[in-house]
């Protein structure tokens, strides 16, 4: 049975909770009543004002200020004027850290998975632990291993390398690329 993730999980370091969102299940309840589910298989961290890829990196500003707020909320924001992505919020308040979710399976990419389970602004800063959007455990097995994180040219070189990107293994839909 699939136990929705409750608000201490959220609650943790974002460097604590990107590995152990491998393999749980996002899920969404849309419109109609029905839920759209799909099994996470890669994490992005971004965490705090230093990480010069981190939205936090200029400060609270009005695009940045839902990641100062305590972990469990979702973080939805449009990337190129076409797309959106969702990351989670962690960790304590005032203290900016949220997770990218970078890929499911049968979804291969932040903007494919957030159109396919119809993720928009309209989420920005709803619970996960509410019956919009929510996580489940069903005590998957995983394995995973890490690699720098996509598309932040922009960042410097120890935050453009770091490790924090969390990539199930074993996952043919899942390509390190």
């Amino acid at each position: 049975m699939n136990t929705k993730l409750n608000l201490d999980f959220y609650l943790k370091d974002a460097l604590v909770v990107a590995p152990e969102l491998l393999g749980k299940i996002l899920c969404r309840k849309i419109s109609d009543g029905k839920i759209l589910r799909a099994r996470i298989t890669q994490t992005e961290i971004y965490r705090g004002q230093e990480d010069t890829a981190c939205h936090a990196r200029f400060g609270k500003t009005n695009r940045s200020k839902i990641m100062y707020e305590q972990g469990g909320i979702a973080y939805v924001y449009m990337i190129y004027g076409l797309h959106f992505l969702l990351n989670v919020v962690t960790g304590k308040k005032n203290f900016p850290q949220a997770v990218l979710i970078r890929a499911a399976e049968n979804f291969n990419g932040p903007a494919k998975l957030t159109k396919a389970l119809q993720i928009d602004k309209n989420l920005n800063g709803e619970s996960f632990t509410k019956n919009k959007i929510w996580i489940e455990s069903d005590n998957y097995i995983v394995d995973y291993e890490t690699a720098p994180r996509v598309g932040i040219d922009y960042a410097d070189e120890f935050y453009k390398n770091i490790q924090w990107r969390f990539i199930l293994k074993n996952n043919h839909l899942n390509k390190k690329s």
